[in-house]
């Protein structure tokens, strides 16, 4: 089921780069989750929705959650363009680079990971029929709000919003791991701090979605200490629809045919996190589903034989 690792990514070799894109894409997934929680000079909201794993539940947030926000819109019947924009401008010209440098959750993902040095990953097998679940993830909750729109529209809103519940605005937001980590959890805290009291007693009582919430983040951050970018690679919706789009992207990246020691070399794979299969690519430029453009395989190419293509 599980194979040990022979290098972990945090362990990959440099190569023959001069430039370690680590090191920035370190201080770039920092500045940015900073942008998010909007306390950069204190930000305050900006009308910029992105397809990364966040919240609409801060009020501190500068930045939206383009999928959270679709969902609101359809639960209300409106047309939501501005998330469809963001994924589809993000798409063409960045691919899933994002999820690589900007997405909040990514970086929670990255940092569970640093903690343990040996990881370890799924067999080929097991990962090439996993990786469809983030895209049954999108389908459900796009089938859900998408009745939920045509019910509002149709003006039988009122009855499904009643069955739907919690999960009638946001289906997905109502049980996303992000959701609970960056806006149930703070929310709560900032309770704690305004009445003891009442927090205790909301804590005691029995909420089953609150429960449910907690133990799919537990898990979430439990798989990603084992597997790296476990979440990406298999149950996030908004990877599914980067990843479908990621194939039309201007952004790409590309292997020099004579600096690649492809016979007994395999560094770019083993530092891949998301266990892309670059040495079955092509060479001129593959833009692959599952790539995000994290650039550890081309700090771990010894002969530099990988690097960014636009277009």
């Amino acid at each position: 089921m599980a194979e040990k690792m022979t290098e972990t990514e945090a362990a990959a070799p440099h190569g023959g780069n001069t430039f370690n894109f680590q090191i920035l894409r370190k201080i770039v997934q920092l500045l940015s989750f900073l942008l998010f929680v909007g306390v950069v000079f204190g930000l305050g909201p900006l009308p910029i929705v992105l397809p990364v794993m966040f919240t609409l539940g801060l009020q501190q947030q500068a930045m939206g959650d383009a999928f959270a926000m679709l969902q609101v819109m359809l639960s209300e019947g409106i047309l939501p363009l501005i998330p469809l924009a963001s994924f589809f401008i993000v798409a063409a010209f960045l691919g899933r680079s994002l999820c690589g440098w900007v997405c909040p959750f990514g970086l929670v993902q990255d940092l569970v990971a640093y903690i343990k040095r040996e990881h370890s990953e799924l067999s080929d097998r097991t990962h090439e029929w996993m990786i469809n679940a983030k895209y049954l993830v999108a389908v459900i909750v796009l089938l859900v709000s998408g009745s939920v729109a045509a019910a509002v529209t149709s003006g039988a809103g009122e009855g499904v919003k009643a069955a739907l519940g919690d999960f009638t605005e946001a289906p997905f937001s109502a049980l996303s791991p992000a959701d609970t980590l960056f806006g149930v959890i703070p929310n709560g805290v900032a309770n704690l701090a305004g009445d003891v009291n009442s927090f205790l007693a909301g804590v005691l009582a029995f909420r089953p979605l609150l429960w449910i919430r907690l133990f799919i983040l537990g898990a979430v951050l439990v798989f990603a200490y084992y597997v790296p970018r476990s979440w990406c690679k298999y149950f996030c919706p908004h990877g599914a629809i980067l990843a479908f789009l990621n194939r039309f992207s201007f952004l790409g990246l590309q292997r020099d045919p004579l600096r690649c020691t492809k016979a007994g070399c395999s560094d770019c794979v083993q530092a891949c996190p998301m266990k892309v299969p670059i040495l079955e690519l092509p060479w001129e430029k593959f833009t692959h589903p599952e790539c995000i453009y994290c650039m550890k395989c081309v700090d771990a190419c010894t002969t530099n034989a990988i690097k960014p293509k636009v277009p």
